[in-house]
């Protein structure tokens, strides 16, 4: 190889020819301009002499051109920074390592193979890398690769084409006594990154620590058992984005609310790391405070809004709110912003629940409204974050579109259908985005299973012949549904003490409602009249007041709400001997 010639094509040689041309050029120019004051200089004819001078000085050395050729590449090479190494040939011979390399990993033996005399070029994987590049003739770049010496290189190998032959000061001869130049090789150029790649893997360290924090902080603000209705079956997923993505404020919830009723969350806090998994925290929290006042779903969100806003007004949430009523088939919910609830019937048909949808919590101003969608025996509903179903390439419509198809074919447990909607929708350990997935299924009771579930209601027309009927109704009831006597009295003591409260305090329309299930008896009250009860502490000498803390005392537990159409529902219930 010519190094000469070579030599002319690497960065910055032109410049220093360039600037030696200049220096040979300023004498002629000084010459030229170095003209005698009038009447002070020689006569005419001779010589000036600045002229003969620089003439004298400037004989028989090279010009610009000139000074090129007579710059070798091994004087270029040996004084860079960087590491340098030339090989040769198929087998990669040494033809030459500068000042740099040699300081960094030694001496080489010129004509040696590079597989047998630098063992550092195997540390970095580079001997494949160059039998690529010398085969192709197109340079290759490794980045930030370490030695065992714990030093990190970024490695260029360029491909070199052979040359007639090196210049007296630059030949060497290889062991078979050819000239190195007339095989093509590979220049290595390494630059040493080892500060930069340290300050990255801290980096990367205090990005994983950070995100582990996120992800635990996540997962435990998140519920840690699902509450199980009798009613229902629940799973849920929670998968955290890829370890280049930060965690979310993704969560989901299972609030039972008494009586048989079940109320279903899922929300997204619009953000990233620690505070979205903090406000996340706080929101769901509140919403498990709100929903023990039983209120419709539509005002959780209301009140909820107004928190959003108070916790953190530059973060943005939606949610979902679903209430379920085993004895009406149906969820109503209520939408902040959030993702539509997908319901898959029992012969395979997929409805989305439409409007009403508000805007997202903590916006603030708007007017939340419930809406419903049946939810009968053997359907499923699937509540889920954007994380499942939006992608970049393409439409958030179009993914909700692929939820509905997998769906609509996926059958099996609540987790069995979690895991197969994730499956179907791509959506790997290395997504970009973490997602929250509820699963509920509304099972169809057959033979055995059925016989379990029973509802029984009578309506009471007022009257001093309500409480008796309403005693004898109960007592006819649970006899036959075959419970021990003493958890008949109990249900008929407390039946009895929530007729007589309605009676006295509420207005028709009333009914007495017995719902048991394979975990509890439920007894319900229903009147016209929206003033919620309350449970005092009555003095030795009231006659009335008593009624609804005998109830709390007997029962595991109460509650009252206020129904849709106006006035309101009182219950207890009774843990089932199992």
């Amino acid at each position: 190889m010519n190094f000469t010639r070579w030599s002319a094509r690497l960065p910055g040689t032109q410049r220093r020819a360039a600037a030696r041309d200049d220096r040979s050029s300023v004498p002629a120019a000084r010459a030229e301009y170095a003209r005698p004051e009038p009447g002070s200089g020689p006569a005419d004819g001779d010589t000036p002499r600045a002229s003969a001078e620089i003439s004298q000085e400037t004989a028989g050395q090279p010009s610009g051109p000139a000074l090129l050729e007579d710059l070798s590449a091994r004087e270029i090479l040996g004084r860079l920074p960087a590491l340098v190494a030339l090989v040769y040939g198929p087998d990669h011979r040494i033809a030459y390592v500068n000042d740099a390399y040699a300081a960094a990993f030694g001496p080489r033996p010129t004509g040696a193979t590079a597989a047998e005399a630098m063992p550092e070029l195997a540390e970095l994987s580079l001997l494949p890398l160059m039998d690529q590049v010398l085969r192709s003739g197109t340079p290759r770049t490794v980045k930030s690769r370490k030695v065992r010496s714990g030093n990190s290189y970024t490695v260029t190998c360029t491909p070199v084409a052979p040359a007639a032959g090196l210049p007296a000061n630059g030949r060497s001869k290889d062991r078979n006594g050819r000239n190195k130049g007339s095989e093509g090789g590979v220049l290595l150029y390494a630059a040493d990154v080892t500060d930069h790649a340290e300050a990255a893997e801290r980096l990367r360290t205090s990005e994983r620590r950070h995100r582990e924090t996120a992800v635990t902080l996540q997962r435990s603000l998140l519920p840690q058992e699902l509450e199980q209705p009798d009613d229902l079956r629940i799973a849920a997923t929670y998968q955290p984005g890829g370890t280049d993505a930060a965690v979310g404020g993704d969560w989901y919830d299972v609030i039972t609310l008494g009586a048989g009723r079940t109320a279903l969350v899922i929300g997204d806090v619009m953000g990233r790391g620690v505070r979205a998994a903090a406000v996340m925290g706080q929101l769901r929290t509140a919403v498990r405070a709100y929903a023990r006042l039983d209120l419709p779903p539509h005002e959780v969100l209301q009140l909820l809004d107004g928190l959003a806003a108070e916790i953190d007004a530059s973060q943005i949430a939606t949610c979902a709110y679903a209430v379920h009523d085993p004895n009406e088939g149906r969820l109503v919910y209520a939408s902040a912003g959030h993702l539509p609830i997908l319901v898959r019937d029992e012969d395979g048909a997929v409805h989305r629940a439409e409007d009403p949808t508000g805007p997202p919590l903590g916006t603030g101003g708007w007017i939340h409204t419930s809406g419903t969608i049946a939810l009968p025996p053997g359907s499923t509903a699937v509540l889920y974050t954007d994380g499942l179903v939006e992608r970049r390439s393409e439409d958030i419509d179009e993914g909700v579109a692929a939820l509905e198809r997998a769906l609509s074919g996926a059958k099996g447990s609540p987790q069995v259908v979690c895991d197969r909607l994730i499956r179907s929708l791509g959506v790997t350990a290395e997504h970009d985005d973490d997602v929250a997935v509820l699963v509920v299924q509304h099972p169809a009771r057959t033979g055995t299973n059925a016989e379990l579930f029973h509802n029984a209601s009578l309506d009471l027309l007022g009257g001093i012949e309500a409480a008796p009927r309403a005693r004898a109704f109960a007592t006819g009831v649970l006899t036959s549904w075959r419970f021990p006597v003493e958890l008949c009295d109990l249900g008929v003591l407390a039946a009895s003490e929530l007729v007589a409260n309605s009676l006295q305090h509420g207005t028709p329309p009333m009914r007495l409602g017995l719902r048991r299930t394979d975990r509890r008896l439920i007894i319900e009250v229903t009147d016209g009249d929206d003033h919620l009860p309350r449970r005092r502490r009555a003095e030795p000498a009231d006659e009335s007041g008593r009624g609804i803390s005998i109830v709390a005392t007997i029962a595991s537990s109460w509650g009252s709400r206020r129904t849709p159409g106006g006035g309101k529902a009182v219950w207890c219930e009774f843990a089932l001997p199992q």
